[in-house]
C-alpha cells in the first residue's frame, strides 16, 4: 500500500466526498477517484459503497481506517525525524469558537504566524458537539472546547483555565439597581427578554437548563448570531445576556454594560482536545504547549 493512497484514502474517507476530498488535496476529482481505485485493487476488497451521489465505508474501510491514520501519522512523525528541520512545519486544522478567536488566542495565532511561517494553521470555527465528532473522525487535529465536563469519550483532554462568565445587561436595566443592595436569581431573570448565540454553545444551554427550573414555561431567547450582535443588543437596552467575561471587558470598563450580581451554578473550563491514540505531530504538540501558556499568562 502505497501512503499517498491511504492519504487519499483517509481524505475521502472523513469527509465522505470525492470532490471535497480532491478540492482540500488540491487533486483533480478524477485522480482521487483512481488513486481509491488503486487502493481497493491492491487490496481486492471495495473501500466505499457509492449509492448515487452518495459514498460510505463498507466494513472493510471501517476496519483500515484506523490503521491508515496511524500509517499516516507514523509517516510524519518518521520524516521529520529524518529531515531533522529546525524549523516546524506542517497544516494544522483547529476546531475553534469565537469567544476564544476573537478575544483569547489572537497573541498564539500571530506568534505562529512570525515565529513559525512553516505551520499553517486552518482555524475552524465548531462548538461543543460539532468540534468532538470533528476530532474524533480526524477532521480536525485539535480542538477548543468550553465545556462544563473535562472527560469526552475518545478524546484526549487537556483543561487549560476556568472560563467566568458574565451576566450583562444595560446600565439602566432595572435589575442593575441590585448591584448596590443585593444579588439577583434565577428566579429574578424568569420573564426577562434574554438574548443568546445560537444553541450548543455549553454556557447558553446550561444558562437555559437552570432557568427552566424556575420557570413554569419553557423560557426562550432572541437569538444572535455573534457574540459581538449579542452584546450590542445587550448595550442597546434590549434584555440580559450571559457570556465569557474576557469577551465583554471593554463594555464592563467604559459602562456600555454592566454585570448583575447573578452567582453562577455551573462552571465552564475552556480545553484543548485531540483525538485519543493519536501521535500529534511536533508542530502540533508546539501548538499545544504555546496555547496553554499562553491561556497561563492571560490568568
Amino acid at each position: 500500500m502505497e501512503i499517498r493512497l491511504l492519504v487519499t484514502f483517509e481524505k475521502v474517507a472523513t469527509v465522505l466526498s470525492f470532490t471535497q476530498a480532491a478540492a482540500e488535496l488540491k487533486y483533480a476529482q478524477s485522480s482521487v477517484t483512481s488513486q481509491i481505485r488503486a487502493l481497493e485493487s491492491s487490496l481486492g476488497v471495495q473501500l466505499f459503497d457509492r449509492l448515487g451521489s452518495h459514498i460510505r465505508l463498507t466494513e472493510a474501510g471501517d476496519r483500515l481506517l484506523p490503521y491508515a491514520r496511524q500509517i499516516i501519522e507514523l509517516s510524519e512523525e518518521a520524516r521529520a525525524a529524518v529531515v531533522g528541520t529546525e524549523e516546524p512545519s506542517g497544516t494544522l486544522t483547529v476546531g475553534t469558537m469565537e469567544s476564544l478567536t476573537s478575544y483569547r488566542l489572537s497573541p498564539l495565532l500571530e506568534l505562529f504566524h512570525h515565529r513559525y511561517p512553516g505551520v499553517r494553521l486552518s482555524m475552524r470555527p465548531t462548538l461543543g458537539d460539532e468540534t468532538r465528532q470533528a476530532l474524533r473522525q480526524g477532521t480536525y487535529d485539535v480542538g477548543f472546547l468550553m465545556e462544563r465536563e473535562t472527560e469526552h469519550a475518545g478524546l484526549e483532554v487537556m483543561p487549560l483555565t476556568e472560563e467566568p462568565l458574565a451576566l450583562v445587561a444595560a446600565p439602566g436595566h432595572p435589575l442593575a439597581g441590585a448591584a448596590v443592595s443585593s444579588t439577583v436569581s434565577t428566579a429574578d431573570l424568569v420573564g426577562e427578554p434574554l438574548l443568546a448565540t445560537e444553541p450548543g454553545c455549553a454556557y447558553r444551554d446550561l444558562f437555559e437548563e437552570e432557568l427552566n427550573t424556575r420557570s413554569a414555561e419553557p423560557v426562550s431567547f432572541m437569538e444572535f448570531g455573534t457574540i459581538e450582535a449579542t452584546k450590542r443588543a445587550a448595550a442597546a437596552g434590549l434584555g440580559i445576556a450571559l457570556l465569557p467575561a474576557v469577551t465583554v471587558t471593554e463594555e464592563l470598563a467604559d459602562g456600555r454594560l454592566v454585570a448583575l450580581p447573578w452567582e453562577q451554578p455551573f462552571t465552564l473550563s475552556t480545553q484543548l482536545a485531540w483525538r485519543s491514540g493519536k501521535r500529534l505531530p511536533a508542530h502540533a504538540r508546539l501548538f499545544v504547549e504555546q496555547a496553554r501558556k499562553l491561556v497561563a499568562e492571560q490568568g
